[in-house]
């Protein structure tokens, strides 16, 4: 398989030969083997493993994203990505950085809210009139 990963502003990286990945969903983990059907899947924070002949097992730790498989190809979104050889040191970043939101980041999505909140109340008073 051929997997890329996504960050918003840049190509982490492309691999190809990948001959599986596992990843974690909402509902758990699941793997990707060569064969498998095509399919999508909501990714949250956890460890992404792949593995390829040259390196094998390899650890990313990724922020929430989505997973696409079609054909050969595997493309993998997410917002945030750590590549390390640690599996303790990406899980603890992991439970740091991807779990935590910064304030600056919930203060954002307080004000987003706020602002969505007040758009669905005024289209819903402009419906009724």
């Amino acid at each position: 398989m051929n997997l890329e990963i996504l960050l918003p502003f840049q190509i982490l990286f492309n691999k190809a030969d990948v001959s599986r990945i596992v990843a974690e969903t909402g509902e758990g983990s699941f793997g990707l083997l060569p064969h498998r059907l095509d399919c999508a899947a909501a990714l949250v924070p956890g460890i992404l493993v792949y593995e390829t002949e040259s390196e094998g097992e390899v650890f990313l730790a990724v922020d929430q994203g989505v997973l696409v498989k079609t054909g050969q190809d595997v493309l993998v979104s997410v917002r945030r990505a750590l590549r390390g050889t640690d599996l303790a040191q990406l899980r603890e970043a992991v439970e740091k950085e991807f779990l935590t939101l910064d304030e600056h980041e919930q203060a954002v999505r307080s004000v987003m809210t706020k602002l969505e909140t007040g758009f669905l109340h005024r289209l819903a008073m402009f419906q009724h009139e």
